[in-house]
């Protein structure tokens, strides 16, 4: 009998000198270095992109966020003038709050607010000429623009209100001093230079002065053009609530307690009541003539 006779059929014995089992055994450590790496996970790492590739799109996106910030959020704005002083001086730059009044905010009596010229009262004032950075960071917002006619005043009076300011007198709202003290540049008058009044301003606009009231062209120097020297809710750009520069001058812009005084609203609040008044009394009086001439003819 013979002992470990394999038949014809079987796999050839397993032997190191084996041309076969030695091709066998590269092609599988091929198989297995073929794609691996550090993890493991049998594919290949992405090689990370060069930083200098990224920039541009840090940059882009960098610069549509500016964009979007400036419009709907907040910009920023340059002083030009005294007229806001001691409140605001020459070279402060500030930040509007934008985004409010594209929820039907409207501007209220004791805001600083930046507007568009509402025509005419930048007529002699020249305009800056920037060069082509300056307008694209103005553009984008990082920059104030020195080629818009803005303006910034305080709101006085807002639409259905009734102001006016007599010579040595304070400014009255709706019936209401307003003590200015606290805002208006020392040593100035209320109004001195230029009394106004009684004005009712209309619905939809603004009555606005400077905090300098002698160095001011605000809405008592414009009273002959159309408008009579109010300023349209549609022309304000947005409320002025912070101090961003310099950075010794920081500070927010809150609205001055006198704006806030009992029965300022007061004239307003009566406002509806008469007109309702004023409504039913025809009607009262007719009914009461139909009713006597009824009883004259029976």
């Amino acid at each position: 009998m013979a002992v470990g006779a394999r038949s014809g059929h079987e796999e050839p014995e397993d032997r190191p000198g084996n041309p076969e089992n030695v091709e066998s055994a590269g092609a599988t450590d091929r198989t297995e270095g073929d794609g691996d790496s550090s993890d493991g996970s049998g594919t290949a790492q992405k090689k990370p992109r060069s930083f200098w590739k990224e920039l541009p799109l840090l940059i882009g996106i960098a610069l549509v966020l500016a964009l979007l910030i400036k419009t709907f959020l907040v910009q920023a704005f340059s002083i030009p003038s005294d007229s806001m002083q001691n409140t605001l001086q020459r070279g402060d730059r500030v930040l509007v709050d934008k985004l409010t009044p594209w929820f039907g905010a409207e501007p209220k009596r004791g805001e600083v607010v930046v507007f568009h010229d509402p025509g005419g009262w930048l007529e002699n004032t020249q305009t800056a000429n920037p060069n082509v950075v300056q307008k694209f960071l103005s553009f984008i917002g990082l920059m104030p623009s020195a080629e818009e006619k803005d303006l910034i005043k305080r709101v006085i009076a807002v639409g259905g209100d009734t102001v006016e300011c007599k010579k040595d007198g304070p400014v009255v709202v709706n019936g209401k001093a307003l003590d200015d003290k606290s805002f208006i540049f020392p040593g100035n008058t209320p109004c001195n230079d230029e009394p106004f009044g009684p004005i009712h301003v209309p619905e939809g606009r603004i009555w606005v002065m400077g905090d300098h009231r002698q160095n001011s062209l605000d809405s008592r120097y414009h009273q002959e053009l159309p408008g009579g020297g109010t300023v349209s809710n549609d022309e304000v750009v947005g409320r002025a609530i912070v101090v961003a520069w310099p950075i010794n001058r920081w500070s927010t812009l809150p609205i001055p307690a006198t704006f806030d005084q009992p029965g300022i609203n007061a004239a307003m609040g009566l406002a509806p009541g008469a007109l309702g008044v004023a409504g039913a009394l025809p009607i009262v009086l007719w009914r009461r003539r139909k009713l006597t001439s009824g009883r004259t003819a029976g």
